[in-house]
């Protein structure tokens, strides 16, 4: 049954590192309260960078504590929950092979799957490494982003289900790969078939109009 582990919230803070230099939301620390969530994302949490971040298809990031564990394994020290600026990190959810448009149901929350974290130098910058990109990219573990279906309270040690589309929906590893590969036409209508997000569906849209030409 899935899991919330941990509920993380952060403020506006500076951040000082290779590659990046300024105020960001990334610095999350886990709440020891519940947390109302509603549509733009969880109450005091702050979104910074807003062309990149956030709004009704990105309101919440999700990260699987297995692919913490994984992490913590591979850079040989413990990375805690939410130093990738996640709001929930959460256990027993499917990999990066779950699909666009699973559904996950809480007591009062009901999230659905919208996208996958693309990678960029904020990132870099709170891990302390600027190669940490490629890493990421390479280890294909980018989390899910998620839109509000109906808001609530989310509070760590709550459990909750899923229901995901059929077998042939896109998957958030389908999204992730690509956003480094270029597609060909079926590509692209297949990952506009799906709930994507408004991001990648105007990136997505964009690319087909080039081929189309």
């Amino acid at each position: 049954m899935l899991q919330i582990l941990s509920v993380n919230v952060g403020r506006k803070r500076r951040l000082d590192g290779k590659g990046f230099s300024g105020d960001t939301g990334i610095l999350k620390m886990p709440s020891q309260t519940p947390v109302a969530v509603g549509e733009l994302g969880l109450e005091g949490d702050a979104i910074v960078h807003t062309r990149d971040h956030g709004g009704p298809d990105q309101a919440v990031y999700m990260y699987r504590s297995e692919d913490y564990d994984w992490w913590s394994d591979t850079l040989g020290e413990a990375v805690p929950h939410g130093a990738f600026g996640d709001n929930l990190t959460v256990a027993e959810m499917p990999s990066a092979d779950a699909a666009v448009g699973t559904r996950l149901r809480f007591e009062t929350v009901e999230l659905e799957v919208t996208a996958p974290r693309i990678p960029c130098n904020i990132l870099a910058a709170r891990m302390g490494d600027p190669k940490f990109l490629k890493r990421f990219i390479e280890a294909e573990r980018p989390g899910f982003y998620c839109r509000v279906i109906r808001p609530g309270t989310l509070r760590a040690g709550a459990s909750g289900s899923l229901s995901e589309p059929g077998t042939d929906a896109v998957t958030i590893l389908d999204m992730f790969r690509a956003s480094y590969h270029r597609l060909g036409r079926e590509e692209l209508e297949r990952l506009l078939a799906a709930p994507i997000d408004e991001r990648s569906r105007a990136r997505f849209e964009a690319e087909l109009r080039k081929l189309l030409r």
